[in-house]
């Protein structure tokens, strides 16, 4: 089940002295290797016209409207439906094959695209600039079904990563899903703006329904190793077992805590999620902002190519949280001034960090969780890690609108206050958020990485087996116990 590296690497062993022979790589002349590429590519095309669709529906919107409070909305929509599905998917993942789980994946979005499509077609287009719109909402709302069905690709892949590889890859494994995830922002970010500006959602949505319909055949062809033609949870009843997922997580000291510091991280950043876009498109037109998007998903290709080739260090946790700590100080930075350079300068930073985050916690999680469980435990770790990000969603849009922007315009108390050096307006207003936000973020994340829970997860992810591996014993009760005093 597990991929063992190249025998020049096998032979230097995992205790050998330090140095560029020692480290283990992926190579192309393995059909391990050559097999999670194929994969890989069907997965990026996928993410590329999924993520095409998200971008653009909120473009979309947002110009239309010019509403904040809209885009905020669909960013909590979005966010509400991917808690609510990560649980049952991640069982779907455990039950099925993971081709299969590809493949239907694929398919459903294929089947709300060409729905969104005849809907946007038949709509006249005076309907799309109304914010209350009865036809606008339907049409987000199944853009958002389409988008959310390939969040089943998200959770099957790690789980596709445990399985082809032993624990001195992943890794790096993982550092190559890093680099797809990038470049799906690159393609996705300089198309999706270019798309809206000169031709609304139609030309979005047809292309969608091509890259769906070639990825299906692809996937078809690609012929899987013997680690992934069954089931992970093979002969146990097909159920979600909620329950017995979170005693799964339980057992793993740290584990509740990594969760816990992931979500809130996430209740932060949601403001994110639903104020970037707005602040942005508020400094340059929807041409130049997905270009820049473009350029910035640059580095996110590079450091997937740079965990791949050099991994993420011993400890994958301490990555995490140091990373985290760098990410929060760029971002109380960049909102100072009203600079595009200041903004793409943060913006930079934040792209080439997060793959490490993204790279560490799937890390961790595919050495410290049981295989046939992982598909449940990504799933219900991404839904409790996201529940926090509709609330911020929710509420960070009207309260920015109704008190942060009001706050920092000419003649509002913030403008007052601050406005002398921070400056004023409507965008100003957003960026003070941005400010808070981050140094609430900066506190979390200082406390965590000086948490006992930080050492206990620390020392599992050092101590436990592969999972993968066919002789990987579950750890016995009294470890168990040992563990969670």
């Amino acid at each position: 089940m597990s991929h063992d590296p190249q025998p020049a690497d096998a032979a230097q062993g995992p205790d050998a002295a330090p140095g560029p022979a020692a480290a283990p790589r992926l190579h192309l002349s393995d059909p391990t290797v050559r097999t999670f590429v194929q994969l890989l590519t069907n997965v990026l095309f996928v993410g590329v016209i999924n993520y095409t669709v998200w971008f653009a529906v909120t473009f979309f919107v947002f110009l239309q409207t010019r509403s904040v409070f809209a885009t905020g909305v669909i960013a909590g929509l979005f966010l509400v439906a991917m808690v609510g599905t990560g649980v049952w998917f991640g069982s779907l993942v455990d039950h099925h094959r993971k081709k299969t789980v590809m493949q239907v994946s694929a398919l459903v979005s294929l089947a709300f695209y060409g729905v969104c499509l005849a809907l946007y077609l038949l709509t006249p287009a005076q309907e799309w600039t109304d914010a209350g719109s009865v036809r606008l909402w339907v049409l987000i709302v199944l853009l958002m079904c389409g988008v959310i069905a390939g969040n089943l690709r998200s959770i099957a892949l790690p789980t596709v990563v445990t399985a082809l590889f032993d624990d001195t890859l992943r890794d790096r494994a993982n550092g190559l899903v890093g680099t797809v995830l990038g470049i799906s922002f690159l393609v996705t970010s300089v198309i999706s703006g270019l798309l809206v500006a000169f031709d609304g959602m139609r030309t979005c949505l047809v292309l969608a329904l091509g890259v769906l319909a070639a990825a299906l055949v692809h996937l078809h062809f690609v012929k899987v190793p013997e680690s992934l033609s069954h089931a992970a949870a093979e002969g146990e009843p097909r159920r979600v077992d909620l329950r017995g997922t979170m005693r799964v997580v339980g057992r793993i000291p740290g584990m509740w805590a990594l969760i816990a510091f992931t979500a809130m991280n996430n209740l932060l950043g949601g403001a994110f999620m639903a104020l970037m876009d707005p602040y942005g498109l508020s400094m340059m037109s929807v041409q130049a902002w997905g270009l820049v998007w473009g350029g910035l998903s640059a580095l996110m290709i590079v450091a997937g190519l740079l965990i791949a080739r050099t991994g993420l260090g011993s400890n994958p946790v301490r990555t995490i949280l140091l990373v985290n700590l760098g990410l929060w100080a760029v971002t109380i930075v960049f909102p100072m001034q009203a600079s595009v350079v200041w903004l793409v300068a943060g913006l930079a930073v934040y792209m080439l960090a997060m793959p490490y985050v993204e790279a560490s916690e799937q890390t961790v999680l595919q050495k410290v969780v049981p295989y046939e469980r992982q598909g449940r435990v990504f799933g219900f770790a991404q839904s409790v890690e996201q529940a926090a990000s509709p609330l911020t969603a929710f509420l960070i849009s009207p309260l920015t609108q109704f008190f942060f922007i009001p706050f920092m315009r000419d003649g509002g108390t913030g403008a007052r206050w601050i406005g002398g050096w921070f400056g004023t307006g409507d965008a100003r207003g957003i960026a003070l958020v941005f400010v808070l936000v981050a140094v609430l973020g900066l506190a979390l994340t200082a406390y965590a990485l000086s948490s006992r829970y930080y050492r206990l997860l620390s020392r599992r992810y050092r101590e436990a087996p592969d999972p993968a591996a066919a002789d990987a014993a579950p750890p016995s009760n009294a470890a168990e116990a040992a563990d969670l005093r």
